[in-house]
C-alpha cells in the first residue's frame, strides 16, 4: 500500500479510507478485470454462430485485454489465491462462468466436426497458452493482439482439429485390428531358402 501511495500521490491514510485494506483493493482489481473480459466476450460472441470463429473470438478478446493491461495481469497471475473472507468465492464464480463458456465453445466445435478431443484438456491447454504471455511477449517481434491471436488460434485449432472424427475412428478401428493381425502374420518368417530366413515383408538386413 505504501508503494501505491507513492506512485499515485495519494496519502496512505487516504488509500485505507477508500479501500479499507490491501485485500479489498486486490478484490476490486480482479473483479473489474474479469467482469470486463467476460462482458466484452459475451458481446463479441453474439457476432457469429460459427464454432471456429467463436473460439478465435475468445482468444482475441483475451489477448487484447491482457496485452493492454500487462502489469495488472502480472498481479492477478501471482495473487490468484490471495483473497479470503468470501471475496475469493465471488471472483471464483466469475472465473467459472468464463471457463464454462470456453468449454461450451469447445463442445460446439466437437459437434460441428465430429471430433473426439477432451474439452477440459483443450480449455486448460488454451489457458496455458494465453495466460502467461506477459512473460515473453515482445510487440516488436510478436505483433499486436490481432496478429498474435491469429497465429495462436491457428496453432491451437490445428491441434484439436487433428484428432480423428468419431465416424472415422469407428470406421478405422476394425480395419486397424485386421491390419495389426496381418502385420503380426507378416512378421513370421517363411521357411528357409538356401539356408537363410526371409520375411514376407521383404526387408533386407540393412533395414
Amino acid at each position: 500500500m505504501r508503494d501505491l501511495s507513492r506512485a499515485s500521490g495519494m496519502s496512505l491514510a487516504g488509500l485505507y479510507h477508500y479501500f479499507g485494506s490491501k485485500e479489498r483493493l486486490l478484490y476490486l482489481i480482479q473483479k473489474n478485470t474479469f467482469t470486463t473480459i467476460l462482458e466484452k466476450l459475451k458481446t463479441r460472441l453474439e457476432e457469429s454462430d460459427e464454432p471456429e470463429q467463436r473460439i478465435r473470438t475468445f482468444i482475441r478478446n483475451h489477448l487484447e485485454y491482457f496485452l493492454a493491461n500487462q502489469e495488472s495481469m502480472k498481479v492477478l497471475s501471482h495473487e490468484d489465491e490471495a483473497l479470503t473472507n468470501g471475496l475469493g468465492s465471488e471472483i471464483a464464480a466469475v472465473k467459472r462462468e468464463y471457463y464454462r463458456i470456453c468449454v461450451g465453445l469447445m463442445d460446439a466445435l466437437k459437434r460441428d466436426r465430429s471430433l473426439t478431443f477432451d474439452a477440459r484438456t483443450a480449455v486448460m491447454s488454451l489457458f496455458g497458452m494465453i495466460n502467461w504471455i506477459y512473460t515473453w511477449y515482445n510487440p516488436r517481434v510478436d505483433g499486436n493482439a490481432e496478429e498474435l491471436a491469429q497465429r495462436m488460434g491457428d496453432i491451437f485449432l490445428s491441434g484439436v482439429g487433428s484428432g480423428r472424427s468419431q465416424r472415422t475412428a469407428r470406421t478405422l478401428e476394425p480395419l486397424s485390428r485386421k491390419a495389426g493381425s496381418k502385420s503380426f502374420e507378416g512378421a513370421r518368417l517363411q521357411p528357409r531358402r538356401n539356408g537363410k530366413p526371409k520375411s514376407k515383408a521383404g526387408f533386407s538386413r540393412r533395414h
